[in-house]
């Protein structure tokens, strides 16, 4: 992480004041979008702090963790409430051990997934009790207000702010993009809280049961058939990468992820829901490409969006 990471003595002193103890051990540090630390403090407790910049959707995103918590939803309980520290923002919550992620070869990855993400949004808070929780992380920006296809791609980490509408794109990958806002534009449902980054990373597994899932920054509120279709394509994403890009589900095993959603949720998708799924898959899978590009990372990962187009595009009613 090369972004201008806060002290451990700022953490400590933050913690002596907020939790009570100060720092008495470093566990582990990590993260992307934001300062991972992991903590046992001086009274023994072990915590997990989250230094990142602020985001309107974050404040709302800790109430959401909190409920499902008090739900029995397996994640890490939320100690204190967002609150600033000097340029950044701080929170912290319990530090869950144990787990592990899914294979991605996993028999029954596609329907396990699918099952979690239906109870957690089954258990989330309505989006009208709560602030707000826009915009979307980055990828599930479709509906942005940037001049061009793509959305603002914002600092966070050690990635720069970018307009990713000033750099030149394949015909493909541009027309691509487009006709799935239009698809996804079209589409009149109502929003339901969800999370907007389900993949292999972000859940820890005992056998096939889920013991905890990490990452709440990343709770946003979109239609369920669009939080759906994001996950059934990023949630078989895994650390392997492919010119510097981890692939998604194949278009088989994105149908198995929504034909398993719709049996958790207990209600059948309608034609339109089932294609705007689709649509929101692909939104995913394009824009990882543009990023792929962006970074120089090569062309396999694009490669592997475009063999699929012709067929999500159709499934997308696109």
């Amino acid at each position: 992480m090369t972004w201008p990471r806060t002290s451990v003595a700022e953490v400590s002193d933050w913690c002596r004041r907020h939790l009570g103890s100060p720092v008495d051990n470093v566990l582990f540090e990590t993260g992307f979008a934001s300062q991972v630390l992991g903590l046992r403090l001086a009274d023994g407790q072990e915590v997990v702090v989250k230094v990142r910049a602020f985001s309107p959707r974050i404040p709302a995103a800790v109430m959401v963790q909190r409920q499902l918590c008090c739900a029995g939803f397996p994640c890490p309980r939320p100690l204190t409430d967002l609150m600033p520290l000097g340029e950044q923002w701080i929170s912290a919550e319990s530090l869950v051990l144990g787990g592990a992620p899914l294979r991605a070869d996993h028999a029954e990855a596609p329907e396990l997934y699918a099952a979690a993400l239906a109870e957690l949004i089954r258990l989330a808070p309505a989006p009208d009790t709560l602030p707000t929780l826009l915009p979307p992380p980055d990828h599930a920006h479709w509906n942005h207000a940037e001049t061009g296809v793509w959305p603002r791609r914002h600092a966070v980490g050690d990635v720069r702010d970018t307009d990713l509408n000033q750099e030149s794109d394949p015909v493909w990958l541009r027309q691509t993009a487009t006709l799935v806002r239009l698809r996804l534009a079209r589409f009149k449902g109502p929003d339901v809280v969800g999370h907007a980054d389900w993949w292999t990373q972000n859940l820890r597994w005992i056998g096939r049961r889920l013991h905890v899932v990490h990452d709440w920054d990343s709770v946003t509120a979109q239609p369920e058939a669009i939080l759906a279709g994001e996950a059934a394509y990023m949630f078989a994403s895994t650390e392997f990468e492919l010119d510097g890009c981890a692939p998604g589900a194949s278009v088989e095993v994105t149908q198995r992820f929504l034909v398993a959603y719709e049996q958790a949720r207990g209600r059948p998708w309608t034609a339109d829901e089932r294609e705007v799924a689709w649509a929101a898959g692909l939104w995913v899978a394009a824009f990882r490409a543009r990023e792929s590009r962006l970074e120089d990372r090569g062309e396999g990962f694009a490669d592997l969006v475009r063999e699929e187009v012709a067929e999500r595009l159709a499934r997308a009613g696109a």
